[in-house]
């Protein structure tokens, strides 16, 4: 039996004390919340203070981070290492979004080798696949995300891809307040677990954990979980609003 993940992708928003204010109030929220994976995804500069009021009311939530490079240390400017995101605390890492991908030049080979050293430095990754309103509207959408979940798992073992959190989020839902249906996103992550069992094996494609992301609310939650290949939520806009956030957890 999967347990099933929600992560809150915060992307460039709140200041370090709005954020610790923030996940303090989620945690007000959901006291003794139970079987449910919380995950908050903080921008790198407050990773700090979010980890600071995690730790100090011992809350079950874990931290994210929105990206990495997939080097330890290096002429690199900007960027923040594997070894860095551990040092404070991080297990998870998001990889591969979209926004990632259309305004930073992203590419499924660079999100292979950030995954494969995420694995290697034992953060979970989070990795976002998804198809544009275009491919959608052409007909692409197996053929796109078939291509993005093979490349981004090239090379791993089933052990290794076993632990990988895949979270498909189509383009044209992010920040749109247009979701999927679920019938649609479970059609998407079952061919996503499909192509999980081809490339590996039957163990690894029933472990391996999908989340459906783009425009999730509170009323909407409920019907993607239904599905039975859906395992959670990386939620967008809805993970800034304590009390959205704290519903869609307990409706899971």
């Amino acid at each position: 039996m999967r347990t099933p993940i929600i992560a809150g992708n915060w992307k460039m928003n709140l200041l370090a004390e709005e954020g610790k204010e923030l996940v303090k109030e989620i945690w007000k929220n959901i006291p003794g919340l139970s079987g449910v994976d919380v995950v908050v995804c903080p921008p790198f500069v407050d990773i700090p203070s979010v980890a600071s009021a995690i730790n100090e009311k011992g809350m079950s939530i874990e931290l994210g981070a929105q990206n990495m490079h997939w080097e330890e240390s290096g002429a690199y400017t900007g960027e923040v290492s594997p070894l860095m995101l551990k040092d404070l605390g991080v297990k998870y890492v998001i990889i591969g979004h979209s926004e990632r991908r259309q305004f930073f030049g992203e590419t499924d080979q660079g999100v292979n080798r950030k995954v494969k050293s995420a694995l290697a430095h034992e953060l979970i990754p989070i990795m976002c696949v998804g198809e544009s309103l275009e491919e959608r509207e052409a007909g692409q959408t197996e053929e796109v995300i078939t291509g993005q979940v093979k490349r981004g798992m090239f090379e791993l073992s089933a052990e290794k891809a076993s632990n990988v959190v895949i979270a498909y989020e189509p383009i044209w839902a992010i920040g749109t307040g247009k979701s999927a249906t679920a019938e649609d996103a479970e059609k998407v992550i079952s061919g996503i677990r499909k192509t999980v069992l081809e490339l590996f094996d039957k163990g690894c494609s029933e472990k391996v954990r999908i989340q459906y992301g783009g425009s999730v609310t509170p009323e909407n939650i409920v019907d993607f979980m239904a599905m039975k290949d859906i395992d959670g939520s990386l939620v967008g806009g809805a993970s800034l609003k304590a009390d959205s956030f704290s519903e869609i957890l307990r409706r899971v």
